[in-house]
């Protein structure tokens, strides 16, 4: 039962990923964008779904749907690697390097306030 959950997740991240990609189609000009803010809320999304469990209140039904499933198939590593390896590829060495430094520092950032917005749900 949980790769079906993982499955469902999974296939709905990717949809969200997707619309943002095609939302953000039209300002990507050299910088992956659409990629940085897909990560971003996903690393959003995945701290406070962390800071809710962290009185375990989320049945792992739901961790399976949301933390696995949601958030893995939203986020993009392999997406992140391709976009910034092109980067290289095309001699953009310094949006390359902005982009893997930039993702890395946002990303743990995000997670950082997502777990701080978890603060602020009542424990159940």
């Amino acid at each position: 039962m949980p790769y079906l959950w993982v499955f469902i997740g999974g296939g709905l991240g990717s949809i969200c990923r997707y619309g943002i990609a095609r939302l953000a189609f039209s300002y990507y000009a050299v910088f992956p964008f659409a990629t940085i803010i897909a990560n971003a809320l996903a690393c959003i999304i995945l701290g406070i779904l962390m800071g809710i469990d962290r009185h375990e209140m989320i049945p792992q039904t739901y961790k399976w749907l949301l933390i696995t499933g949601f958030c893995g198939g939203f986020s993009t590593f392999s997406t992140f690697t391709g976009e910034t390896y092109s980067l290289f590829q095309t001699g953009n060495l310094g949006m390359a390097f902005a982009n893997i430094a930039g993702s890395l520092l946002l990303c743990l950032l995000c997670l950082f306030l997502g777990l701080k917005i978890a603060l602020l749900i009542p424990n159940q």
